[in-house]
């Protein structure tokens, strides 16, 4: 499937999260309702996915994804009111370390679905 057309199923998955659960909850809560949803559509999901940061072939950390879907997409959760920068540069440091090319970002914590879909080179607008 191509990354444009998966990332838009998985905003859909999301949306339906939102829209039946709101903002309140924790983390955790929308990753077990979105797992749900995404495993309905069809999609292949990963939970809480550990992925190794190398540096000159050394692991110099480590971190979990909260989502691999598809083989080819990261998917971080949060439940904060807004996103802030610093949440857009763990994605992208996330990206760099597993070498995928597309990550989603998806708040939960706002009144409305706050979705960042993020690069890992670099797009103009």
């Amino acid at each position: 499937m191509q990354e444009e057309a998966l990332t838009e199923r998985i905003i859909g998955c999301a949306m339906t999260v939102h829209r039946a659960l709101g903002p309140g909850f924790l983390e955790s809560v929308y990753a077990k309702a979105l797992n749900h949803e995404l495993c309905k559509a069809g999609l292949a999901v990963e939970c809480n996915r550990p992925v190794k940061v190398m540096y000159d072939g050394f692991i110099v950390g480590e971190f979990v994804a909260d989502m691999l879907i598809a083989h080819s997409i990261i998917v971080e959760i949060k439940a904060v009111r807004t996103l802030a920068q610093t949440h857009e540069l763990q994605m992208v440091n996330y990206l760099t370390a597993t070498g995928l090319e597309i990550g989603l970002l998806l708040n939960f914590g706002a009144d409305g679905l706050q979705i960042r879909r993020k690069h890992r080179t670099y797009r103009r607008s």
